[in-house]
């Protein structure tokens, strides 16, 4: 379908499939002048993993995909898991229309993934979630999708849902976007997670005045595809009794892809004061609470690196390694909170037909917080996904 491949993003196997979705998405007809079509896949998964620290409990959502906040530290064993789901299977419908010719597009897709209701013991049942809901018109853009942040064009291909977390912006929101030839700029909805002083449970605030601001250039230049991009932001906390503090944050993105003949380079790096929830799936907090009661942000930096080798037009491979560092200041967040992680991963692929692939892949991961204790993940995982 037109409209999706000019609004996709993301990888082939793992996360944001909008772009292998587009390839077999089925154009349904046109009803009063406008177009309708569908697309998705049917994702299974199946992942041995082990743990040499401790063990994630049943339904822990970091056994469904790789969490690097949730890698275990400091446990007394190693345990082993296996689990199978196919709750990353999707389902998205699309619309465009021609109004005094001006373009007009929708697009609804949700999935099974991250919900809190089903369980594995009758019958597996799952609520969907909604992933993306929202109108474009002409240049501009209206609803939930992918942060303007984010650069889902350099996913790495692999059998995790997402790859390079560790370094990963990853995020969907409701925004107002507006695109200028390379450039886009968007509001987009605000949210600041804070560490209490000391460390303890993570505090969800919703106590944002003003809306999140980015600002990204897309540049292309040959073989190469380069995105910079800026969030500017602010974090606020009001406990309505002792707390009512603000503080900026910032933060800079900059990924691309490099075409080497048939294969590709993906990278990027980001780093900024205050990124929080907006990379490594919140792997530390935007702030924490000082003595005054004021908020501080945390600063973090991230890197990834991923080769893609194409073998031949059936087999194709993917090493891939990602890597956040946050800089806690452990006076005010205490010992007990990630100090950094990294994972390394390393896949094949073999296209049963032009849209049924199946594939195998292991990462290695690790995580260590303040107190210098670490723990690590293996998994290994064999995925088949059929596009529609």
């Amino acid at each position: 379908m037109t409209f999706i491949k000019k609004i996709s993003v993301g990888g082939v196997i793992g996360s944001s499939l909008l772009v292998a979705t587009a390839a077999h998405s089925i154009n349904i007809g046109t009803f009063n002048n406008t177009s309708v079509s569908i697309g998705g896949y049917v994702k299974m998964d199946a992942m041995a993993s082990s743990y040499s620290d401790g063990t994630l409990g049943a339904g822990n959502l970091g056994r469904d995909f790789y969490i690097p906040s949730l890698t275990p530290v400091g446990g007394t064993e190693e345990n082993s898991t296996f689990d199978m789901h196919a709750r990353q299977s999707r389902f998205n419908i699309g619309t465009e229309s021609k109004v005094d010719n001006h373009t007009l597009k929708t697009l609804f897709e949700f999935d099974f993934l991250a919900t809190p209701n089903g369980n594995e013991r009758i019958t597996n049942s799952y609520t969907p979630r909604m992933r993306h809901a929202f109108i474009s018109y002409d240049n501009w853009l209206f609803g939930q999708t992918w942060s303007t942040f984010q650069n889902t064009g350099a996913l790495p291909e692999t059998a995790d849902f997402i790859g390079n977390t560790d370094f990963g912006i990853f995020i969907r929101q409701t925004q107002i976007r507006y695109t200028l030839g390379n450039f886009q700029f968007a509001l987009e909805n605000p949210e600041s997670t804070v560490t209490p002083n000391g460390g303890g449970t993570r505090i969800v605030t919703d106590d944002n005045e003003l809306p999140d601001l980015v600002a990204r250039y897309n540049l292309k230049n040959g073989d190469l595809n380069l995105v910079t991009a800026i969030l500017a932001r602010q974090l606020a906390y009001n406990d309505g009794a002792a707390i009512d503090s603000t503080t900026a944050s910032y933060g800079l993105s900059i990924s691309g892809k490099l075409m080497l003949g048939a294969d590709d380079i993906r990278f990027g790096v980001n780093t900024g004061s205050g990124l929080g929830r907006y990379i490594g799936l919140n792997v530390a907090n935007g702030a924490v609470i000082d003595g005054s009661g004021e908020l501080e942000a945390i600063d973090s930096t991230a890197y990834y690196l991923a080769y893609r080798h194409i073998w031949n037009n059936k087999w194709r491979s993917n090493l891939t390694y990602s890597a956040i560092t946050i800089d806690n200041d452990i006076a005010l967040t205490g010992t007990a909170v990630t100090e950094s992680t990294s994972s390394v991963r390393a896949n094949l692929f073999y296209t049963v037909s032009n849209n049924f692939i199946v594939g195998g892949e292991f990462a290695h991961a690790t995580r260590e917080i303040e107190t210098g204790l670490d723990g690590d993940m293996d998994r290994l995982q064999f995925t088949a996904k059929l596009s529609f």
